[in-house]
């Protein structure tokens, strides 16, 4: 029987100094990989913890933390064991989180719980109507040490811990694709902190770095085959392989007053501002990827590279690109090397990344991959065919078309587009941004593109 992967005696974990949330595959790719490379990687173990499901605790924690890393070339794989994560726990180890926190050597907390996962109201700051905010800010006001069920929870129950241990400094460093993640994280987080207890505040403030990150790397789920690739090259057994492609890029903008990795060694860019790299990435290849999550399977497409194939998908994103340059801050030949890196990174036929994942939470997404777009276009006069095709994608997948929504505002945004074509375009324009909502050229376009789509004439 095949042995299953773990730790040689010559291999010892890490000691820990990077608390993390969301153990999922992209952070497994990712952030993970990049701190193995670092030069100083072997003094910079990772805590891991899952999201509310167990199943990658479960699964890594018998092997030591250690999983392979399969990187998908066009040409063939490449297999890389990835060594950083020291210890893997499920969500509801509470406890082992609190005691990370407490410890002065952990320096970094580090996230990746998508844009939902921070629950934010309508006005960007935590969203206290939500039910698991008001129970999370009830628990830490009775006892501080209970286990509360949100990511701001979390991150605010593991301040209080460390506190109260004098713990010292600490960077939060968000890696989602949200424009000024560290922002946005910093404001949910000083909310929740601030009506569990005001005196919490003046201590984050001078203790804690809400860092920023941009951060790219096309993970898609696998399946068996890759259990069985790793067996068969590396003669081990993985129950928990992640798959990737060759490009990755990482830019961060932070302080760190309790230490980093040596990232840099790593091929990270360390910036002071990383705003104009996060939107050439919201609006270049998220956009696309949007836009081929909602079109692609309405014409019958399953993957990103079927969906890139086809001629006219490939114009609607080339066609996108065009619209967005004139919203990005960076040098034309920078958006002009980026560029033909995505048609690469689309093209690959071995990713077989799965449209379906890249739909969900298109509430969440769209207002910061498409309407800034819309925005600047619209004011100069333009109209942007790309983010049209998008939009109206999005609400034809609302209305039935395509995979089905899974959304963590699904149900709003499907009544929102329910009835007749004309009022379902009116009505969610005007709710991704009620300053559009009266364009009536651009609720002219969104609706004939809608209607394309819905007769299946959109070609």
């Amino acid at each position: 029987m095949t042995e299953r992967l773990s730790r040689r005696p010559d291999q010892p974990a890490a000691p820990v100094r990077i608390a993390h949330l969301g153990l999922g595959n992209f952070f497994r790719a990712h952030q993970a990989w990049y701190t193995m490379h670092a030069d100083d990687g072997a003094e910079w173990g990772i805590a891991a913890f899952t999201g509310r499901r167990p199943d990658a605790a479960r699964a890594l924690a018998p092997q030591d933390g250690l999983y392979t890393l399969i990187v998908r070339r066009p040409e063939g794989d490449d297999l890389e064991v990835v060594t950083s994560v020291s210890a893997a726990h499920a969500a509801a180890d509470h406890s082992a989180w609190l005691e990370y926190l407490r410890d002065p050597a952990v320096a970094v907390i580090t996230t990746t719980v998508t844009e939902a996962g921070y629950l934010r109201g309508p006005d960007g700051g935590v969203d206290t109507a939500d039910p698991d905010v008001v129970a999370d800010i009830e628990t830490l006001r009775r006892d501080p040490v209970a286990p509360v069920r949100t990511v701001p929870g979390k991150i605010v129950a593991g301040l209080i811990a460390r506190q109260a241990a004098d713990g010292g400094p600490i960077t939060v460093l968000p890696c989602d694709n949200l424009p000024g993640n560290g922002e946005v994280v910093s404001r949910v987080v000083r909310d929740l902190a601030g009506a569990v207890d005001e005196g919490l505040l003046p201590w984050i403030e001078e203790n804690v770095d809400f860092a920023s990150s941009m951060v790219d790397r096309i993970t898609p789920a696998v399946g068996p085959e890759a259990a069985e690739l790793v067996e068969r090259e590396l003669g081990v057994q993985d129950e928990s392989p992640v798959a990737t492609e060759p490009f990755s890029e990482w830019v961060i903008a932070g302080t760190f007053p309790a230490g980093r990795p040596r990232w840099e060694t790593a091929g990270v860019t360390l910036v002071e501002d990383v705003e104009p790299y996060e939107r050439r990435k919201l609006l270049l290849l998220n956009g696309a990827h949007s836009l081929m999550a909602y079109a692609g399977p309405i014409l019958g497409h399953e993957t990103v590279d079927e969906a890139f194939a086809d001629e006219q998908v490939r114009a609607w994103v080339e066609r996108l690109w065009d619209d967005a340059e004139a919203s990005l801050d960076v040098p034309a030949e920078d958006v002009a090397a980026y560029r033909e890196a995505l048609r690469e990174r689309f093209a690959n036929p071995r990713m077989r990344d799965i449209l379906g994942r890249i739909a969900a939470d298109g509430s969440q997404k769209l207002p910061v991959r498409h309407v800034p777009v819309l925005r600047t276009e619209r004011g100069a006069g333009r109209m942007p065919a790309g983010a049209v095709v998008a939009v109206a994608a999005w609400i034809a997948h609302l209305r039935g078309g395509g995979v089905p929504v899974k959304d963590v505002a699904g149900d709003r945004w499907q009544q929102l587009a329910a009835g007749d074509d004309e009022q379902a375009v009116r009505t969610v324009v005007g709710e991704l941004a009620a300053d559009l909502a009266d364009d009536t050229e651009l609720l002219s376009a969104v609706l004939e593109q809608l209607r394309a789509f819905e007769a299946g004439t959109a070609r």
